[in-house]
């Protein structure tokens, strides 16, 4: 499993090279891209075409190389197999016919990303989302998730769906993001923002919603508990719950989503109807 260069060809390992130089054949995601790749290193091997559609069929194909004797690398487009890209199928399934699987490591858009971030006296601890969902409902509900916890977290994103996501991102406010645009390329651009401000950014400048995108929702700064147990971003949640629910049924979905106790959720609930003039039976 070789990772790929996610867009300066000099990001290739020594040993990436090494690998692809001494296989029998290369699988891949697409077979004009890994060519070109191929191309680039001064390489010619046979390529056998496995993605995400045919993953399942492809597969078999290689077991079936490797129990030949066939040394075989697998490589996705750009970065790591395997990783928000195909390839864990294929791992499973060679690992159930009894074959080895080796790991080459190379470029990845998540570390690099981290490793320009920024946060002083992070602990490392971060969540990797991948790519939410492409429904709004869905995607919304993950960010509530996201703001809930207390923790980093990663999320990758492509252009025609930046703006959307980032629209979500919004409803965090103060949180900062940290935000990733074609990294290692020619146009790559690093910020960091707060979240209510990254739809702004982004209409700022057309160009900024091309390419591809890896995003960091920084830790959620320990500052913004209160000694109620309700911090900034359950209030939130517990705001759009209960702008759609009865009282009892957002506390109960708010401390399930946030972990925060219920009986100050309670607490809270009853202020924001007094704040907002609801004189609504719980």
């Amino acid at each position: 499993m070789v990772a790929t260069p996610i867009g300066n060809l000099a990001d290739l390992g020594l040993r990436a090279l090494q690998v692809l130089s001494l296989v029998d054949s290369v699988a891949c995601e697409d077979t004009r891209h890994t060519a070109s790749l191929l191309q680039a290193c001064g390489l010619h091997k046979p390529m056998l075409s496995l993605h995400e559609h045919n993953e399942a069929e492809a597969a078999q194909a290689v077991v079936a190389r490797l129990r030949e004797g066939q040394r075989v690398a697998y490589v996705s487009d750009a970065g790591t197999p395997g990783v928000s890209d195909p390839g864990a199928r294929l791992v499973a399934e060679a690992m159930a016919a009894g074959l080895r699987c080796v790991p080459v490591p190379g470029a990845s858009s998540i570390t690099a990303l981290l490793s320009v971030a920024g946060e002083a006296g992070w602990d490392g601890r971060f969540v990797f989302a991948g790519f939410l969902s492409p429904k709004a409902a869905e995607r919304q509900r993950a960010v509530l998730d996201i703001g809930a916890d207390r923790r980093g977290c990663v999320l990758l994103e492509a252009p025609h769906r930046i703006e959307a996501l980032a629209r979500d991102l919004a409803t965090l406010g103060e949180r900062s993001i940290t935000v990733g645009r074609e990294l290692t390329k020619q146009f790559e651009e690093v910020a960091r923002l707060e979240a209510q401000a990254f739809p702004a950014w982004l209409a700022q400048d057309a160009n900024r919603t091309r390419g591809e995108f890896v995003l960091l929702v920084h830790p959620r700064a320990a500052t913004a508990d209160h000694d109620t147990g309700v911090d900034a971003a359950a209030q939130r949640v517990l705001a759009l719950l209960l702008e759609e629910l009865p009282l009892k049924t957002a506390v109960r979905l708010c401390a399930e989503i946030t972990g925060a106790p219920r009986n100050a959720l309670y607490d809270a609930a009853l202020a924001l109807r007094e704040a907002s003039g609801d004189g609504t039976a719980p």
